[in-house]
């Protein structure tokens, strides 16, 4: 939490204590909650939107209010028959890190950025694998509406319930839609907690909302206060300085280095968000052939990103199934830099070596399939194709231009895809119109 807090640029205290929070919710059967109150562990920070597509909005940073460390609560479960309420104490009590920022979100949209650019710092960090799915990192929104030029803000809105990204940036529109409804008919919005129905896409009432004051906030009496950090000696339970000189590299900064380092002009978001994608690409850059790399990098990452990621979610494997080496898959990437083989005989190839790792060069020799380059051969196979294809022809000269790909389709297959279908479109035109 504390490298977290580091992370963002917080402000570290060296002091902070935990306070008693009591309600009588199910949810938490003792009837309080150990929570912080005005002492939390990390105040202040910002982390921008960086995840964004938009160089602007990328560049927005959102204000963090405070991070602090409180107890979770059982999870309530209602049936659809709505005749009931279930209780899963299996989280209560567990510790949590609560992230509150300040209401400088705007839209869904940045919301849903923002929670996605913490889980990528989550992750980076190695504090949290923060899957949503599995309950490891969870949203909770705030919504408060207020006239152009007005400072106060309206009546606050809590929405819960918000298992993915997308219920996140769907409950916010959704939520601002249903409020400004209901401030233009003359209506008054009610402070309450919602919830957020995935299937029907609407946020529905669950509680009254409760104020600060309502919560009977006290010093917790069975836990000391935590002593941090002494400016003066070395002194408390954590060293900042260290603690700073040992973060990773943060994934604003990946993104950065990743734009430069490799003249960038595919989503780098791709990469920062999946570690192990990541390594392989820059792991790739590095065996291919130094003379060819700048043109060979941008190959790979199409590649990788489309092919090798296609086959991966095709076929549900993970990075621990894949047996592709990036060694190997540079020797793919170099044999199309300097054409010796096609795009089609590439892609074949991967389906091929993602579950073996057999040598590139050794498949490529064995069968036969670098770029045929025998012009006699390209013609013989042209003319073949023509011959048993006159119904495709006639079409292409009555003007169904797009069987001229089905020809060059046919003469792929003959050719086991090495072939430079360009040049198989230019024959056969050719020969169609002599």
């Amino acid at each position: 939490m504390i490298k977290v807090g580091l992370a963002v640029g917080s402000q570290i205290p060296e002091f902070s204590k935990f306070d008693r929070k009591n309600y009588f919710y199910p949810d938490l059967p003792k009837g309080y909650q150990i929570s912080q109150y005005d002492e939390p562990l990390c105040k202040g920070g910002k982390l921008s939107l960086y995840l964004s597509e938009n160089d602007e909005l990328a560049k927005k940073e959102i204000e963090i209010e405070r991070i602090h460390l409180e107890e979770d609560t059982g999870k309530l479960i209602h049936p659809e028959d709505k005749k009931s309420t279930l209780i899963d104490f299996n989280r209560a009590g567990v510790p949590l890190m609560e992230l509150v920022t300040e209401p400088v979100i705007h839209t869904g949209k940045e919301a849903r950025l923002f929670a996605q650019g913490l889980q990528v710092l989550l992750k980076t960090l190695g504090v949290s694998e923060a899957d949503m799915e599995k309950g490891q990192m969870r949203c909770e929104v705030n919504i408060s509406l207020k006239p152009q030029g007005q400072k106060e803000l309206g009546t606050k809105v809590e929405v819960k319930n918000l298992n993915s990204f997308r219920a996140v940036e769907r409950a916010i529109d959704y939520e601002i839609q249903r409020q400004t409804d209901l401030l233009e008919a003359g209506d008054k919005i009610m402070q309450e907690t919602r919830g957020w129905d995935s299937i029907r896409e609407i946020t529905y009432s669950q509680r009254v909302k409760e104020e600060a004051q309502d919560y009977r906030y006290f010093p917790e009496p069975d836990l000391p206060p935590l002593h941090l950090y002494s400016k003066i000696k070395e002194e408390g339970l954590f060293d900042l300085e260290q603690m700073k000189s040992q973060l990773p590299e943060l994934p604003w900064q990946k993104k950065e280095r990743i734009i430069k380092s490799y003249t960038f002009s595919g989503d780098a978001n791709l990469l920062i968000q999946d570690e192990k994608l990541r390594d392989f690409f820059e792991d790739t850059v590095t065996k291919l052939d130094p003379e060819y790399r700048k043109s060979g990098t941008p190959l790979a990452y199409n590649y990788l990103t489309t092919d090798i990621l296609g086959i991966k979610e095709k076929e549900n494997l993970t990075w621990n199934n894949i047996k592709l080496s990036p060694q190997n898959f540079a020797k793919l990437i170099n044999n199309l830099v300097l054409d010796k083989i096609s795009s089609r005989v590439a892609k074949d190839l991967l389906l091929e070596i993602i579950h073996s790792n057999q040598d590139v060069e050794e498949i490529i020799q064995t069968k036969g399939l670098g770029k045929i380059q025998d012009s006699n051969i390209l013609i013989s196979t042209v003319e073949e194709v023509i011959i048993n294809n006159s119904k495709a022809i006639e079409d292409y000269k009555k003007g169904k231009l797009n069987t001229l790909q089905f020809l060059v389709g046919q003469a792929m297959t003959k050719l086991k895809g090495a072939a430079d279908p360009k040049e198989l479109e230019k024959l056969i035109r050719e020969k169609i119109i002599n």
